[in-house]
């Protein structure tokens, strides 16, 4: 009986994780949909939605870390809280790069509207499939199917570079428009890193699922 309560506590942590994992996806698709937009209203939806997340990453760095000091978990039960744990903080951190838009979004909204060449709903879109695709490989303990969000990462790093470049050209040809590019800028590296903890959540499924940290291997691929 005790084994049996264990995993359904195992159960409810992952239910939980994924719940605060659709508030995270909400918070990204909302803030880049208030930056294009220049929406007030969603910018501050936005922010409600950051306490929420903050709120959910307490339980369940609690809950976690309760289950680790009562249940002494063997193998892949924990590594799987472990997982948890860092994919936790990946979700709040995702939260933290939604609120940066928000910011970015109310300091342009005094400016006139100006067209950007960059495809920041693109962008979005690319890092949410990120998120969404990482969290089914979670929810079906698929390594592989996590294996292939670590290289979207590249793609969302190309759009970013390609954003920035193109930019800075428009800084240097339209100079009147240098804060709204300028703020572009931040908006586009604010996606690519939150593709980046997309990226890591999948590696947290990996490490969960096999056993094997690949962040390890990649820094030794770079030496």
């Amino acid at each position: 009986m005790p084994r049996i309560h264990f995993h359904q506590q195992l159960a409810e942590l992952k239910d939980k994780l994924l719940a605060m994992a659709a508030l995270a996806q909400q918070a990204v698709e909302s803030a880049v949909e208030a930056y294009l937009q220049r929406d007030k209203g969603l910018c501050k939806f936005v922010k409600q939605n950051e306490r929420a997340i903050d709120t959910a990453q307490r339980e369940l760095d609690e809950m976690a870390y309760e289950l680790l000091a009562k249940e002494q978990p063997m193998a892949i039960d924990l590594r799987f809280i472990f997982s948890v744990i860092k994919i936790n903080g990946d979700l709040e951190r995702i939260g933290d790069q939604s609120m940066s838009i928000v910011r970015r979004t109310r300091e342009i909204l005094p400016l006139d509207a100006v067209e950007l060449p960059v495809d920041f709903a693109g962008m979005g879109e690319f890092a949410g499939q990120m998120i969404r695709t990482a969290l089914q490989a979670l929810f079906d303990g698929d390594a592989r199917l996590a294996e292939t969000v670590r290289g979207m990462d590249d793609e969302v790093d190309r759009m970013n570079r390609r954003a920035h470049d193109d930019l800075l050209r428009m800084i240097e040809e339209k100079p009147q428009f240098t804060v709204q590019a300028m703020n572009g800028i931040l908006v586009a590296k604010n996606i690519e890193r939150i593709a980046d903890h997309a990226s890591n959540i999948a590696t947290d499924v990996i490490f969960w699922v096999r056993g094997a940290d690949v962040r390890h291997e990649l820094s030794l691929a770079m030496d």
